[in-house]
């Protein structure tokens, strides 16, 4: 599966990745792979290598969108908090909770235990 000696470390991305080019190498794949573990076959290389490279590219596109004065948002739309006001009011009394409960024991409701002890 996987010898001791394989390279672990942060992948060293090529220099044409690096200046831009959208075009990941079959040895970063390989190199990534490695990394996480997944066993991946030639043809699986090679597909993950063209995913990578086209999600590569339409970062690219975003990358080079003008946004110069535009300031960040969270929402593309002003949002207003859409949650009523918390407002106390009465509530049942200890008795109407416990008249619904299966079980009570000294004024709580009683449950089974979760978790061990």
């Amino acid at each position: 599966m996987f010898s001791r000696n394989r390279d672990f470390s942060i992948p060293n991305w090529s220099e044409e990745t690096m200046s831009g080019n959208d075009n990941i190498t079959i040895e970063e794949v390989r190199h990534l792979a490695l990394l996480t573990r997944i066993n991946m076959t030639e043809e699986e290389i090679e597909q993950m290598r063209d995913q990578m490279s086209d999600i590569l590219s339409s970062i690219k596109v975003l990358s080079e969108v003008e946004t110069d004065g535009i300031e960040p948002t969270g929402h593309s739309v002003d949002v207003h908090s859409v949650m009523r006001e918390d407002i106390s009011s009465d509530s049942i009394t200890l008795d109407e909770a416990l008249a619904n409960a299966p079980r009570q024991e000294d004024g709580f409701i009683r449950v089974r235990a979760v978790l061990e002890e």
